[in-house]
């Protein structure tokens, strides 16, 4: 969704024209691939992270428009909502000490970036969801003043035809209902991007789908929505309920959500392409003058851009990323599920175990996808997001018993998983320095059972224990949390507490 679209009514023959067009560029991404057309490997790797504005008061600030054009730097776009921004890292080459330079970058970057934001009394806060962010906050009015936003949910708005409705059994219940798709706002993520070549492309976005559970079993660092506290990590069901098109009918009647984990273990990348036409009806019927198939007959690239718009609107937690660089066109795996933060250390950690793991699950010779049932995956994912670290999976047995059973998701992560990040970043060629860091702070993550949820939630129940209201305690977690964050010690080492109770009233 980063391409730029302009807002305007479409007739009833844009969409019929737009399928069309859709299967125009799927036969062209089909032909690119039978003639191997896509770019050598590369070992490159890609990281964005989302990231909110909010006071010295912990509150959100909606100014991303006048924090941008303090920034004045291309590595800081919009996000869906005034109070998100999005910084994007240029590629780098995974190897050496790539985990060190980019914890340098980001660590310019972002203390930069909030130098700015505190001229007009906002700051960068690296968390998954804002805890301060009330139902007023979350309205169409305080969408981002960019036309896709503003396009994008009317067209969502639309083909759901009511109000979207938010119902989250966690710790707390949360129920209430929204009239845009400003909640999906509330989940600021990081994407890790891998590009890979075809033939390897399928065992990679396998590897990724059965590992994302484990991810956020130790990365979770969203447990609290308009108030409540719901799952360890929110942002999965909050983000399904608030762009789902269908209304309770269609959900009952099995059709696919636009965010969804996926059903299957696939074998090419096209099958998650096709599937994205099969499955969903496109929301921004916007066609390009390209003709793929002329394009690559004269031999050229073409951008397939209705593909990778209609894409950019299927929100799957491992996406495939079609891309054009220096006119050769690559594929790509963006892993979404991990929320921001805490720290640039976490956000670092977090994807040295990603990559690490999953270079190392693509290459075994008896692939985990043929062991694991994929509806296990898929429920192993739910149970990490309800959970966090105290989550527990179905995996398969280690040797020669077979079959699945139930483990600990710290003991899996500690004996299992830790032991294969580290041999795939050797694969990578990562310097032995990076890897121990990184890889040592989700073995303390693990052995403290600790991390960004954890920490919210002791310290909010912390400052209500003090005398805090539930405001309150909210308010000077998120303070507490911005300054820990700043100083960037990782979350297994932050005090629990917010600090000096001042009761307000």
């Amino acid at each position: 969704m980063g391409e730029k679209v302009v807002a305007g009514a479409f007739d009833l023959s844009d969409r019929q024209h737009y399928r069309d067009k859709l299967r125009q560029c799927l036969a062209g991404l089909e032909r690119l691939l039978a003639e191997q057309r896509f770019d050598r490997p590369k070992n490159l790797m890609g990281l964005e992270i989302e990231l909110n504005l909010a006071g010295a008061d912990g509150a959100p600030r909606m100014l991303n428009g006048q924090v941008l054009e303090r920034i004045a730097s291309r590595d800081f776009q919009t996000e869906l909502a005034m109070f998100n921004l999005e910084v994007n890292i240029a590629p780098h080459r995974l190897g050496g000490r790539v985990f060190d330079r980019l914890a340098e970058e980001l660590r310019t970057s972002l203390a930069y970036a909030h130098r700015k934001a505190v001229e007009v009394d906002a700051g960068i806060v690296m968390i998954g969801i804002l805890p301060t962010l009330g139902p007023d906050d979350l309205v169409s009015a305080n969408l981002s003043e960019v036309d896709r936003y503003t396009l994008l949910n009317d067209q969502i708005v639309a083909a759901r035809g009511e109000d979207f409705t938010l119902d989250i059994h966690g710790v707390e219940h949360l129920s209430c209902t929204a009239k845009s798709i400003t909640p999906e706002a509330a989940c600021t993520s990081v994407q890790l991007h891998l590009q890979v070549t075809p033939g390897r492309f399928a065992d990679v976005w396998n590897a990724a789908q059965a590992v994302a559970a484990a991810q956020v079993a130790v990365g979770a660092n969203s447990p609290f929505l308009f108030g409540r506290e719901l799952w360890r990590e929110s942002r999965p069901p909050l983000f399904l309920q608030s762009t789902d098109t269908r209304p309770p009918e269609l959900q009952a009647q099995g059709v696919r959500p636009r965010t969804w984990f996926g059903e299957r273990w696939i074998s090419s990348a096209y099958e998650l392409f096709e599937e994205n036409l099969r499955f969903f009806p496109a929301l921004l019927p916007i066609r390009d003058d390209e003709d793929p198939l002329g394009v690559i007959a004269a031999g050229g690239t073409p951008k397939l851009a209705e593909l990778v718009l209609h894409n950019g609107t299927v929100y799957r937690w491992n996406r495939p990323v079609y891309g054009v660089a220096d006119g050769v066109p690559h594929l790509r795996v963006e892993n979404r599920v991990l929320p921001a933060g805490p720290t640039i250390t976490d956000v670092l950690a977090n994807a040295a175990f990603y990559y690490g793991v999953v270079r190392a699950l693509a290459e075994e010779s008896r692939p985990i996808w043929t062991r694991l049932p994929f509806s296990a995956a898929a429920a192993n994912f739910d149970v990490a997001c309800r959970d966090g670290i105290d989550a527990r999976f179905v995996w398969p047995r280690r040797g020669r018993l077979g079959g699945v059973a139930e483990v600990d998701a710290v003991a899996l992560v500690r004996d299992e998983l830790l032991p294969l990040a580290a041999a795939g970043l050797d694969a990578w060629g990562v310097e032995a320095v990076d890897r121990d860091f990184y890889l040592g702070v989700i073995e303390e993550r693990c052995r403290l059972r600790a991390n960004g949820a954890t920490w919210q939630v002791a310290t909010f129940h912390r400052g209500v224990e003090a005398g805090l209201s539930r405001e309150e305690a909210l308010a000077a977690t998120t303070r507490r949390y911005g300054e820990l964050m700043r100083v960037g010690e990782p979350v297994h080492l932050w005090p629990v507490g917010v600090g000096e109770v001042v009761a307000m009233g």
